[in-house]
């Protein structure tokens, strides 16, 4: 690029794919309260880089060649993801409603273009873009819609349905029990999911249903969203930034280099094995190779369902711990903070 800056126009030709997640154990140096945890997780997300014309949804691997392997934080990644799919999701509504939808014209006194409109993206399986519903009676309370973007963090829980004072606690023993919201890597490693946990490092659950059981005696029986299912999908997610509905993107000069910027982000925080990008881009970085082989991505099989259409789906995807174990990998977590913040010279050089 120029200037010095890192260019990253490449990345718009490759889809990200999900690999897994897992947790590794670390210190807690935040631990003043006797109460705190002391040694709490850090989850970390394995992604990978697959040619965009060359990304299997159906396969576990995404792509066998010419891709690169990245591991990040969770939440770096859970925030990057949403991004992504909010971007794609805006573009999708709007390609519908000029296109596809026909709803502009309006007939007599008595059509209107929002029910139009909302059967049209309902038809289509398409809810994101449904804000409100216009068959829904004046004054009906709807159900307020849980922003996804808020699931990425470890965030205090307030029960809301209910009204008798005891919010956020359970009495034990006279003390108010707090509850804390947040992601967690499944058992398995396939899929990222909600628990419910007394601490605000998310580490310990509330109960041994991951939290659920809690959840639901808080809030009258409600179900715990994401509790069985995942947050992240195991699709090929394109890098490229969407085009501008109307100007196919010409007008597009803010960005000039068509890349999503949820991938960007991801690339800059990532540690980075790139050998099988070698030929394919000018400065492979391959600085997080080592810290990739203690996590390993073990496969029953090449495949992975979909994972979340089914509560008893078995996962075909999980990490396992290789050599070393827990010790090794608590000390790469600091190799990989000291390669992160390396990471942009060795690409720009």
């Amino acid at each position: 690029g120029d200037n010095g800056e890192i260019d990253y126009t490449w990345v718009a030709n490759y889809s990200l794919k999900f690999q897994g997640c897992h947790n590794i154990p670390r210190w807690n140096e935040d631990a003043n309260d006797e109460d705190d945890v002391r040694v709490s997780n850090t989850a970390l997300v394995r992604f990978r880089l697959c040619p965009a014309n060359d990304c299997s949804t159906d396969s576990a691997y995404g792509c066998k060649s010419g891709y690169g392997d990245y591991v990040v934080s969770m939440d770096t990644y859970l925030n990057a993801y949403f991004e992504s799919v909010q971007q794609d999701q805006e573009y999708n509504c709007q390609y519908a409603e000029n296109y596809e939808c026909n709803c502009a014209e309006g007939g007599d006194d008595n059509y209107s273009e929002e029910m139009c409109l909302y059967d049209c993206y309902m038809n289509k399986g398409m809810e994101y873009c449904v804000d409100k519903n216009p068959y829904a009676e004046e004054g009906a309370e709807e159900e307020e819609k849980q922003d996804i973007r808020e699931m990425a963090e470890c965030q205090n829980f307030e029960a809301q349905n209910n009204n008798n004072n005891n919010n956020n606690n359970n009495n034990n023993g006279g003390e108010q029990v707090e509850y804390f919201m947040g992601p967690h890597c499944s058992d398995d490693g396939s899929a990222i999911r909600m628990g419910l946990f007394t601490d605000d490092e998310c580490t310990i659950f509330a109960d041994s249903n991951n939290g659920a059981t809690t959840y639901a005696s808080l809030t009258y029986g409600a179900s715990m969203p994401y509790a069985t299912t995942t947050l992240v999908g195991t699709e090929c997610m394109s890098c490229k930034e969407p085009q501008d509905v109307d100007q196919n993107n010409n007008n597009d000069q803010q960005d000039a280099d068509e890349v999503k910027e949820g991938c960007e982000q991801l690339y800059e925080a990532s540690a980075k094995c790139e050998a099988g990008l070698s030929g394919s881009i000018m400065y492979p970085d391959n600085s997080g190779c080592n810290f990739m082989q203690g996590i390993k991505i073990i496969r029953k099989n090449g495949n992975v369902y979909s994972v979340g259409s089914s509560k008893n789906k078995t996962a075909t995807v999980f990490i396992g711990l290789f050599g070393a174990g827990f010790v090794l990998l608590a000390g790469y977590s600091y190799y990989l903070k000291t390669k992160l913040e390396r990471a942009k010279i060795n690409l720009s050089e």
